[in-house]
C-alpha cells in the first residue's frame, strides 16, 4: 500500500446504511496506518440517521444535507449526484465505500465512476429480478454492480447473482453481512443498559410471557392499497388475538402514517409509537415473539435472535432466509397476512421450526474480512 494510507470515503445517507457501515468505519479506523477514513453523509434519513451515528459514536466529517420536503426521486437523485460530485472533487479519495441499494448509494457510485475513483460495494449482489420490487432499490443495486470495482457479497447466492451478470469473479468476495456485526455490538449495549421504549407501557417489555408481534412497514411499493390491506390485516389479528400485543413503530412518511393511524389508532392492543432509535428497536426485536415487516434489514437481523419473520412483500432480494426457513413471504394481501400470523401464534411446531432455523447471513466477522480484503487488493 506504500507509505501513505489509502484515502477512503465512506458515503451513506439512510438509517439502514448507517447501521451496516458504522461497524466497518470502526474496523477501518482501527488501522490508521492502512486507511485514512473520511465519513460523508447525504442526510437522506435525517433524524433516523443521526440516532444510529450516536450509537456507534461516528461523527460525519461532511454532511451534504440534501433532503427537501416532498421531493421526487428524480429531484433527489439529481441533487445527490451534484452534491456528492462536489464532495469528491474537494476530497479526492482513492476509494469510495457504499452499502446497499438507496439513491445515495447509486449516486455516490456514479459520481465516483465519473471521476475514475474506485468503488467498493458492501452487500453486493442481492436481486429479486423484478425491477419494480423493491422500487427503486432493485435497479439501484443493478446499476451499482456495473460501476463497482470491489463487490462484497453477503452470501454465496449473492455472489452467484453477480457472476450471472458478468461481474469478474476476482472482484467478488463472500464476507457475510455487516448487519450481524452491528447487531452483536447493539445486543451487548442493550444487555448492559436496557433502553426505554418511548410510547410503550413498561409492563409490555417486562411481561415476556405475553406474545408480542412487532410490525414495521414503509416500502414505497406498498403505498396506497397495500398499506390499507396491511392495516386491515393487523386490525383483524388484534381483534382475534386480544391477549397479543401488536407494536408498530410508525414510519414518518405520511403515506404510511395516514392509513395506520386512521385504521389502527383505536385498537387497545395495538400500540402505535414513533420510529425508534436503533438500540430500543433491537431491544424490541429481542422481546418480540414474531416480526411482521417489509424491511430488508430486519430479515437479516431477526434470525440471529431466533425470531420468525413474515415479509409483507411478494419478492425478496434475500432468498437465503426463505430457503433456511426463518422467513416467509406473505405479500401485502390481507388474507395471507392474517393466516401467516395466526399460524405462528397457534402452531407451536411451525413456530419452533422457524425460530430454530439457521441464520444464513454471517457470523459477525464481515467487517474484519472486508478490511483484510481491502488491504490485500491495493
Amino acid at each position: 500500500m506504500g507509505s501513505q494510507p489509502l484515502k477512503v470515503s465512506v458515503i451513506f445517507g439512510t438509517r439502514p446504511e448507517a447501521i451496516k457501515l458504522c461497524p466497518l468505519i470502526l474496523a477501518l479506523r482501527a488501522y490508521p496506518d492502512r486507511f485514512a477514513v473520511h465519513v460523508c453523509v447525504t442526510g437522506q434519513h435525517r433524524q433516523m440517521l443521526d440516532q444510529v451515528l450516536e450509537v456507534f459514536d461516528v461523527i460525519p466529517d461532511t454532511d451534504l444535507a440534501i433532503m427537501q420536503p416532498n421531493q421526487s426521486l428524480a429531484a433527489l437523485t439529481s441533487r445527490a449526484l451534484a452534491a456528492v460530485d462536489r464532495y469528491l472533487a474537494e476530497r479526492s479519495p482513492d476509494l469510495v465505500v457504499v452499502q446497499g441499494d438507496t439513491t445515495t448509494v447509486f449516486t455516490a457510485a456514479l459520481a465516483a465512476f465519473f471521476r475514475r475513483i474506485r468503488v467498493a460495494h458492501v452487500e453486493a449482489g442481492l436481486r429479486t429480478w423484478n425491477r419494480f420490487s423493491p422500487f427503486p432499490e432493485e435497479i439501484s443495486r443493478v446499476f451499482v454492480s456495473r460501476l463497482a470495482d470491489h463487490h462484497f457479497a453477503p452470501t454465496e447466492g449473492a455472489k452467484n447473482n453477480l457472476l450471472r451478470e458478468g461481474v469478474e469473479e476476482r472482484t467478488v468476495a463472500i464476507t457475510g453481512n455487516t448487519v450481524i456485526d452491528a447487531l452483536q455490538i447493539a445486543l451487548r449495549k442493550v444487555k448492559a443498559a436496557p433502553p426505554l421504549i418511548l410510547g410503550l407501557p413498561k409492563e409490555i417489555m417486562g411481561n415476556r410471557k405475553k406474545p408480542l408481534v412487532l410490525i414495521t412497514g414503509h416500502r414505497r411499493e406498498n403505498f396506497g392499497s397495500g398499506m390499507e390491506s396491511i392495516c386491515g390485516a393487523i386490525a383483524t389479528l388484534a381483534a382475534r388475538f386480544e391477549d397479543v400485543e401488536f407494536v408498530y413503530p410508525v414510519h414518518l412518511n405520511p403515506n404510511v402514517r395516514e392509513p395506520v393511524f386512521r385504521m389502527l389508532g383505536c385498537r387497545p392492543n395495538v400500540h402505535l409509537i414513533e420510529p425508534l432509535p436503533y438500540l430500543p428497536f433491537v431491544a424490541l426485536m429481542q422481546r418480540s415473539t414474531l416480526i411482521l415487516t417489509d424491511s430488508g434489514g430486519v430479515q437479516e437481523e431477526a434470525p440471529s435472535m431466533g425470531k420468525p419473520v413474515l415479509v409483507m412483500r411478494d419478492t425478496t432480494e434475500r432468498p437465503e432466509g426463505v430457503e433456511a426457513g426463518t422467513i416467509r413471504l406473505v405479500g401485502s394481501d390481507e388474507t395471507r397476512i392474517v393466516e401467516g400470523v395466526s399460524e405462528l401464534l397457534t402452531d407451536q411446531k411451525l413456530y419452533k421450526h422457524m425460530s430454530g432455523a439457521r441464520n444464513p447471513y454471517g457470523d459477525g466477522k464481515a467487517c474484519e474480512r472486508i478490511v483484510e480484503l481491502l488491504s490485500s487488493r491495493q
